[in-house]
């Protein structure tokens, strides 16, 4: 009966039937006729037809969405257009007409839906589910994203019971998985056109959500779907509530229909229906910041009872954080959920146990441990359904998504990359080991689920498997504090590159303009941030915004509670344990003159807080690997502060971003991982004591000397494993066997690279210091070689060690042996009682050892139990054999945990050497790091050189032939130039030029091939500069400089309107630092300041500064600019050079065609009428420009006036100046000025 109702439903849905009504041979002749086109919900459930049809009523009252008063249901259009089927994470046409359940309205006060009024009478209730917009897929039986029959599942995961499956007719048809807690059993009857008086079989609806129209929807017609037959059931007088209540569940919502089919007295009455909805949708906007979900309500079936369960996730509906406060409130904290205890009390256990952990982890996708798959349930379904349309299924109570333990990694990446953080829960025994358990603790409270915890949270910022990272370069999570002290800027700095547990603690004064702090985020660039809640200044926060990526994670902590101050950080140290055995003065010495340190030790609090979240802080602070950072060392180092990182484009070019065309790119030959981040940590320091200089450069040179030994030091490292994390993951005991011994053939690799590098010169020198500096690790390595075997490791990546070396691991082998053993014997005997040879064990998934007899084999002891069969066997097991099993099955998983205890033992045993490692991974970066310089300096080409480096009072810059590195060695169109500055000739070279003449314009790389441009000899200056004192050769034919200190730039033109800050204010700010941190060993660039105010500012400022840098500070450098009067201004100072970009000019086209050649003298002009007609502007406004240039033009007038005035007796603005400042009496002057101002005077 039921099956026929459930076909003629998908006949209805299928377009077969063009209008749902009641079927003439279900409905009984009714005493009372029924009325005329009567097509309601009500025929389907009455016995006889009702008399009258229904009205459409009012909306209810919103305040009570399952009160409802007692109308009529709507009646039914004649016909009824019907929808196609939605695909499960699409929503449904608006523009499809409505079936029969009527429109429903919008709850005021809870943005829910309301259900329609309906009149009821009658004590019979039938409850139909309802599904919404966004309606699951049927799974294929085949693959149960739950825990594996034998040894995973929890004893009552949720209650549900389990529907058997019986076997499958030869007509293959459509099966339907129901997955409710009660047994509810359709028949699929052959043939059959009956359906039970009074009864509905339970199918899915689709209903008006959000202005949405409703149909019916039945699953995906696929061909390999497989699901749960049903045993056909008699009859039953039972009310259709019963039957109902069994009905496949519904995400979306609820509806409960009440229908009356007549009286006690027998009279019949009107055809009406009760509808209850609870609606249940999460407010996604609560829980995930970074992507919008739009998720549907949910349905639930539950032991105990629909009306318990309508408001069982009334939390999910209203979200509150762990305070009870809601999403708009200011101090909401998206990481938590308010589970209230009623309710989490009446979940199952193994709800419990899901909602213990996601109610603290409400922002971060949990991936749940379920036998062979990892699980995400309700809105985490929700999410990997609608971003990665993994196939979303009802679990019980819960929506749920799985995927196969093995692709974990892949979809922790996949989720990480779209900016969220990732919860792995992890079993701690299977369902053997709690069997187990639980005998072993006969008596005793214990839990009846399967034992799992949070393993480790994975954040984009602190990932440790360096298979998840995007490269080999260091990725930082790091923790700022920002603090005011004595009324200056502090920062507190603690920062760890997860993968090889790198901790670094600073703490810094900073200027106005946040120079240090602006270098450090240019050097790091965090992948994840710590702030302290309000406490972090608009400019820090600006700078932090400008120069970290999208994917870049925030947190925002709040104040002592969880950004912990330097005591209670200083506490939760010592609490944690984490260095064993150590008093507090026992620390590592870094982190002993943090506590010192307020700031920095806040900081490194609020780092640590965080991790111990991660699940991460024992693992990495344990290991003691802590050093000192100061983003700008003056003392040892040049300095390259963040804007000079940029406009530079040492690590991340201008165009897009990328790596392209850096001078990172153009240097980085290590072939090591470890050598690479250490490589960067040159560039980012490159020296300025010239005798490490030269100690370096004499490294370079000898490897150059000798190709064949550079060539097989690459050759033996280039397939080198990252033994810096390894050494990491291995202190964790989170290491792979087989990584483990990548580890150890890696080092026996390092010693036999360091015999061949000792036959290099007479160790001397740097590569001979490091050679003789490397620590003894042959006799280690040795000794590892007898503790097991190397090659089964490797192929089963499963450590056995050498018979023994571990007695206990004996132990446990011959007691396996010896069950096996009695296994066979068992075997032979059978064999031998049976009189077949054929007669065998066979594991039957993971039923193991079951005995596999052919058919034709007579004489089967009675007591024996047969498991299963084939067409040409059958299996059993008997008392004495499944004892043995048992034991197997145990001592196997005895074993198993025995084997993690000794993998843990032997990485512990290796820990122990952590420092001699550690020293020997730190000599190879080194090594690799000037070999990485060596193949740089012999891939630049001709001219190529190696620099001098001189020590004289005044500095000096002499480069002939420069070229840009960036440049192929190939590319014969380059134009190189010659550069001096400092010396016995001006320290400043005031650079003028027409438009496009090869100033300002940077080399990019737009495609592997390098397009042709220029680039200004200010920047080939500073980068060969940066190259050179690195310890690389420099692209030129000579080379001769005093180290630098400092290397300051000034370029582009930029605003920040966010900060209010325009062009000129950005070029100022900028030009302040410089004047403030200039020493007469820097060497500064200036690109074309005062071009963001008026001609008369812009040319009062920039001979301000000029005249400064020159006379008072004596930095060597440029000066570009298109004020030519500032060339007139200082032609006769001692300190200032004029040069010029050489170009022909034809000026009847109006065309310039730039040579890129530097030569003395001043440009006739910028020619920025030839540049417009050049590039398309009409003629007639060229034209009109160009007239109106000669007749307004300022600086031409400048240059003109002052002209005339050196016919008569003119002294600059600047002498005067300074002049007037050495006759004030509160001013005085240096020794360097007053010498300047001497030569000045002269000149005149």
């Amino acid at each position: 009966m039921r099956h026929l109702f459930t076909h003629r439903l998908y006949r209805v849905y299928s377009g077969t039937a063009n209008a749902l009504k009641t079927p003439h041979s279900l409905v009984k002749k009714s005493s009372v006729p029924a009325a005329k086109n009567q097509k309601t919900l009500a025929a389907f459930f009455t016995k006889k037809a009702p008399s009258a049809s229904a009205s459409v009523p009012k909306d209810p009252d919103p305040a009570s969405p399952t009160e409802l008063p007692k109308k009529c249901v709507q009646s039914v259009p004649s016909k009824t257009h019907l929808l196609t089927p939605a695909p499960s994470s699409d929503a449904i046409d608006e523009d499809d007409e409505e079936l029969i359940i009527p429109r429903r309205s919008r709850s005021k006060h809870n943005g829910l839906i309301s259900p329609p009024a309906i009149d009821q009478e009658g004590p019979l209730s039938v409850e139909l589910p309802i599904l919404g917009s966004s309606p699951p897929r049927r799974s294929k039986k085949a693959v149960v994203y739950a825990e594996s029959s034998s040894t995973d599942v929890d004893s009552d995961d949720a209650g549900a019971k389990t529907v058997k499956e019986p076997r499958r007719r030869l007509v293959k048809r459509r099966k339907i998985k129901h997955e409710s807690e009660d047994d509810f059993e359709a028949p699929i009857l052959d043939g059959e056109d009956e359906v039970n008086e009074g009864m509905i079989t339970p199918f899915m609806f689709c209903t008006v959500i959000n202005g949405e129209k409703e149909d019916f929807i039945v699953p995906d017609d696929s061909e390999d779907e497989e699901a749960v037959s049903y045993k056909r059931k008699k009859p039953s007088n039972k009310r259709a509530t019963q039957g109902l209540s069994k009905s496949s569940r519904n995400p979306l919502e609820e509806v409960s229909v009440n229908i009356s089919p007549h009286n006690s007295s027998g009279e019949d009455l009107e055809g009406c229906a009760r509808v209850k909805l609870a609606a249940r949708c999460y407010d996604q906007s609560a829980a995930i910041q970074h992507h919008p979900v739009v998720e549907p309500s949910k349905q639930h079936s539950s032991k105990k009872g629909n009306v318990k369960e309508e408001v069982r996730r009334s939390w999910l509906a209203t979200i509150l954080d762990a305070e009870r406060h809601p999403v708009d409130h200011p101090d909401y904290d998206p990481r938590t959920v308010y589970v209230p205890p009623q309710d989490m009390a009446d979940l199952t256990p193994f709800e419990k146990q899901y909602w213990e952990i996601k109610k603290n982890l409400w922002d971060t996708i949990v991936f749940f441990k379920k036998g062979k798959f990892y699980e995400l349930y309700e809105h985490d379904a929700t999410i990997g359904n609608q971003l990665f349309d993994l196939k979303l299924t009802d679990r019980v109570n819960m929506r749920m998504v799985g995927v196969p333990e093995s692709t974990l990694q892949q979809w922790s990446n996949q989720f990480i990359a779209k900016g969220y953080k990732v919860a792995v829960v992890d079993q701690k025994e299977t369902a053997l080991g709690k069997e187990m358990r639980e005998r072993e603790s006969f008596g005793k409270k214990e839990e009846k689920i399967i034992k799992r915890e949070l393993s480790h949270i994975l954040t984009c910022g602190t990932l440790v498997d360096g298979n998840m990272l995007p490269d080999d370069m260091a990725t930082y999570c790091v923790a700022i504090k920002e603090s005011l002290v004595d009324d200056q800027i502090v920062f507190g700095i603690a920062m760890v590159d997860a993968a090889t547990s790198q901790f670094s603690i600073a703490q810094f004064t900073d200027d106005v303009d946040l120079t240090k702090f602006e270098t450090f985020v240019a050097q790091t660039r965090p992948q994840e941030l710590i702030l302290e809640k309000s406490c972090i200044s608009t400019k820090a926060m600006r700078i932090l915004k400008n120069n970290t990526s999208l994917t870049t994670l925030w947190h925002m902590f709040k104040p002592e509670k969880e950004f912990w101050t330097a005591d209670r950080a200083v506490q939760e140290i010592n609490a944690g344990e984490y260095f064993t055995g150590k008093m507090e003065n026992e620390w590592p010495s870094v982190l002993q003159q943090a506590k010192e340190q307020e700031t920095a030790m806040s900081a490194f609090g609020a780092l640590l807080q965080h991790l111990r979240v991660l699940k991460l802080d024992a693992d990495l602070i344990s290991l003691g690997n802590f050093q000192s950072y100061n983003p700008i060392r003056k003392a040892s180092n040049l300095v390259l502060d963040g804007q000079t990182l940029i406009n530079l484009e040492v690590f991340a070019n201008t165009y897009d971003g990328g790596a392209d065309g850096t001078l990172f790119q153009l240097l980085n030959h290590c072939v090591t991982p470890f050598g690479k981040r250490l490589f960067k940590q040159w560039i980012c320091h490159p020296l300025a004591d010239a005798k490490k200089i030269n100690a370096r450069l004499d490294a370079v040179e000898a490897l150059n000397a000798d190709t064949a030994t550079k060539d097989r030091f690459t050759g033996c490292l280039a397939k080198m494993p990252d033994l810096e994390r390894l050494i990491s993951r291995i202190h964790a005991k989170s290491c792979k066997v087989s990584d483990f011994v990548k580890v150890l053939d890696g080092f026996e690799q390092i010693d036999y690279t360091m015999q061949v590098l000792g036959q290099i010169g007479d160790g001397q020198g740097l590569l001979g210091q490091l050679v003789s500096s490397m620590p003894d690790i042959q006799d280690i390595l040795e000794e590892w070689k007898t503790k097991f075997d190397y090659d089964k490791a490797r192929r089963e990546d499963l450590i056995v060690p050498t018979k023994g070396k571990v007695a206990h691991f004996d132990e446990s082998q011959d007691t396996i042996k010896k069950i096996e053993k009695q296994l066979n014997d068992i075997l032979i005997r059978t064999r031998k009682d049976l009189k077949s040879n054929k007669i065998e064990f066979r594991n039957n998934g993971k039923e193991i050892y079951q005995l596999e007899v052919p058919i034709s084999v007579k004489g089967v002891p009675k007591d024996w139990n047969q498991m299963s069969a084939t067409k040409a066997v059958k299996r059993y097991y008997f008392p004495e054999l499944k004892r043995l099993v048992r034991d197997l099955e145990e001592a196997l998983e005895s074993h198993g945990q025995l084997v993690r205890d000794l993998n843990r033992y032997f990485f512990a045993e290796f820990d122990e050497h952590y420092e001699i490692w550690k020293t020997a991974i730190e000599l190879v970066a080194r090594l690799d790091c000037l070999m990485s310089l060596a193949k740089a300096s012999s891939s630049l080409g001709e001219p190529a050189c190696r620099p001098i480096f001189v020590d004289e009072e005044r500095s000096v810059l002499e480069f002939e032939e420069l070229r840009h590195p960036c440049m192929l060695s190939n590319n014969m169109d380059f134009i190189p130039n010659d550069v001096r500055l400092g010396g016995d000739i001006a320290n400043i070279n005031v650079l003028t030029g027409a438009n496009a003449a090869g100033k300002s314009t940077i080399l990019r790389m737009a495609s592997p091939v390098f397009i042709r441009l220029t680039t200004t000899n200010s920047l080939q200056t500073c980068i060969a500069v940066i190259m050179a004192q690195i310890g690389c050769y420099v692209p030129c034919s000579y080379a001769r400089l005093n180290p630098v200190d400092r290397v300051m730039s000034r370029l582009g033109a930029n605003d920040n309107i966010f900060a209010a800050q325009s062009t000129f204010f950005v070029e100022l700010s900028e030009t302040k630092k410089i004047l403030a941190e200039a020493t007469p060993r820097s060497l500064v660039i200036l690109d074309e300041l005062g071009r963001g105010t008026s001609s008369y500012d812009g040319v009062a400022v920039a001979e301000a500064v000029l005249h400064h840098i020159a006379s008072h500070i004596g930095c060597i450098g440029f000066f570009a600019t298109h004020y030519h009067s500032l060339a007139e201004e200082f032609k006769d100072h001692p300190e200032i050079r004029n040069k010029r970009m050489r170009i022909l000019v034809d000026k009847e086209n109006r065309k310039i065609t730039p040579l890129y050649k530097l030569e003395d003298g001043i440009a006739e002009g910028s020619f920025g009428m030839h540049c417009a007609s050049m590039c398309g502007i009409p003629e007639h406004v060229v034209v009109r420009a160009e007239q109106a240039a000669t007749a307004w033009e300022h600086t031409s007038r400048l240059k003109e006036s002052l002209e005339q005035a050196r016919e008569g007796c003119y002294i600059p603005l600047g002498l005067q100046s300074d002049v007037a400042s050495l006759l004030s009496d509160n001013t005085e002057m240096d020794v360097r000025g007053l010498e300047v101002l001497r030569l000045a005077i002269e000149a005149l």
